[in-house]
């Protein structure tokens, strides 16, 4: 793929997650001020912005990570499949079972591969069964792409994989639980080329079952596997649109400003 090569997909056009007025603040700080956003269905929504704008924590906003920080207060409202998910009838846990989260650097559990992957399907009682959890292991691997080099090693550590494959395999282990939205906070950061484009790959393949939102450093990224960009500066939501629009004709001058390399 061209480095600038731009995926121009048809949208679905239906609304998968909702944010409107979204504020987030640590203690004092207003970390995210007023973001209104619609993240769509089969479709992968980048989130590209300078280091410190705000882009992972309004991620980690989609499946209240943030509740696990003691200073961290968010406002607004987000809503998936039109329910709102800060409910407090909506129980945290369950949420992120419909809303995985796969993390920078890759973090399997250690445990072998198998349990790494089985291990959200046990918690959520999600088989009956060896042989059925046998079959979301198998079918979670493949699609993470992953079945053909574990299959004969899924009792070894998945600590053993190799960083491409253990972010694979951490894909996998959130896929596992069948959810609806998959997030991704630069996962590709901590990779070299070879494994970065394996699982830019993959993320082409997952738009075609979730909705998928990746927040990345880079531009090129963004531009190859996104249909849809959100730039972040400063806490704000300055700009959101087409992939192919953000990055050749945006609306905001500081959205220009941020593609051509003058801020960052």
């Amino acid at each position: 793929m061209n480095d600038m090569s731009v995926s121009r997909d048809v949208d679905t056009g239906e609304i998968k997650m909702r944010a409107r007025g979204v504020e987030v603040f640590y203690g004092d700080t207003h970390a995210i001020k007023s973001v209104d956003v619609d993240i769509e269905d089969k479709t992968v929504t980048a989130f590209i912005g300078p280091s410190g704008c705000g882009k992972s924590t309004f991620l980690r906003c989609l499946n209240r990570m943030n509740d696990t920080i003691d200073v961290a207060r968010v406002k607004g409202e987000i809503t998936l499949d039109g329910e709102d998910i800060y409910d407090p009838k909506v129980d945290p846990v369950q949420l992120r079972a419909k809303v995985g989260m796969v993390f920078q650097k890759p973090n399997p559990f250690p445990k072998s591969i198998y349990d790494n992957v089985a291990y959200g399907p046990r918690i959520h009682g999600l088989s009956t069964s060896k042989g059925e959890l046998d079959e979301i292991v198998e079918k979670s691997l493949r699609r993470a792409a992953l079945w053909d080099e574990a299959k004969d090693r899924l009792q070894e550590p998945g600590t053993g994989l190799s960083g491409g494959q253990q972010q694979r395999l951490c894909i996998a282990r959130a896929v596992a639980t069948n959810p609806e939205v998959l997030l991704m906070d630069e996962p590709c950061s901590a990779l070299d080329p070879i494994a970065t484009a394996q699982v830019e790959e993959l993320i082409d393949e997952l738009r075609t079952r979730y909705s998928v939102v990746i927040v990345t450093h880079s531009m090129q990224q963004a531009a190859r596997v996104s249909q849809k960009t959100a730039f972040f500066h400063l806490g704000e939501l300055v700009e959101y649109g087409e992939t192919g629009k953000i990055f050749t004709n945006p609306d905001d001058s500081r959205t220009e400003s941020y593609i051509t390399g003058r801020i960052g």
